[in-house]
């Protein structure tokens, strides 16, 4: 259960996110993931990375239930600099990070796979950032990374899906392979990268992320700028609590 890691002989590091029911991270859980993947860009003997999950789907984002019963903004502004931590380690990770997606990739599934710099999904992905249901903004930074402008715009107004076959025609996924395929793919395509010298492979990465057009760090953070003032206005906490099925906007507003 959390974040697990594997060191395998050939170079690759196998990071899994194990966090039922639905792999919705904790504000702990972001800071782990940000560790594990810090860690495997410092080891020497780690060469490409494939971020997977265990569970239903890759990824559903952050913990909206923990968020609801914490009082006052401490589980808000820890998911915020967690996943700001964990979606920054993801890109700035000193060797290649292949994302393994099944199932749903939401909210801040985006951001990790956004960041990632290969992704291969089993035939049942599917994409989205729902988060203004959730009177959150973000990770549009992200989803821009997978679909041109005017889709990822459509997406992220609607809160609708994507399916990952259909990101194949944009690129932005490298194939999409039946689930119970899906690790022996992501591994085969790591296995390609470890053989390659180590050291010209992260001065590759590094020169990549040299060249983005787009500072995806500064981008994000301008995001959740306007993530903070919908909480302070208590439209998150409505919204959040109709999600949760809690009743922390009344209690919030019982005690000012």
């Amino acid at each position: 259960m959390g974040i697990a890691t594997e060191q395998r002989d050939d170079g690759i590091r196998v990071i899994t996110m194990d966090t039922p029911p639905v792999n919705a991270l904790t504000v702990q859980g972001w800071f782990d993931l940000a560790a594990a993947l810090d860690e495997a860009g410092r080891d020497p003997a780690s060469r490409v990375v494939v971020l997977r999950a265990e569970g239903k789907g890759f990824n559903a984002g952050v913990d909206i239930k923990e968020m609801q019963h914490t009082a006052g903004f401490d589980a808000l502004i820890g998911a915020n600099k967690g996943c700001f931590a964990a979606f920054k380690a993801v890109y700035e990770c000193a060797v290649p990070v292949i994302a393994a997606v099944h199932g749903y990739c939401l909210g801040g599934g985006v951001g990790l796979v956004g960041n990632a710099d290969i992704v291969v999904a089993s035939d049942d992905a599917y994409f989205g950032v729902p988060e203004v249901k959730q009177g959150a903004l973000g990770a549009a930074t992200h989803m821009a990374r997978l679909v041109p402008q005017h889709l990822m715009r459509t997406l992220y107004f609607t809160a609708r899906t994507i399916k990952a076959a259909d990101l194949v025609q944009h690129g932005s996924v490298y194939d999409v392979v039946p689930r119970d395929q899906l690790d022996a793919a992501a591994l085969a395509l790591a296995a390609d990268i470890a053989d390659k010298d180590p050291r010209v492979i992260r001065a590759a990465k590094e020169a990549l992320n040299g060249i983005d057009p787009i500072d995806v760090n500064k981008s994000y953070r301008f995001e959740q700028g306007f993530t903070m003032e919908l909480n302070l206005a208590g439209v998150s906490d409505e919204l959040r609590d109709e999600f949760a099925g809690t009743e922390k906007s009344g209690r919030q507003r019982e005690n000012k």
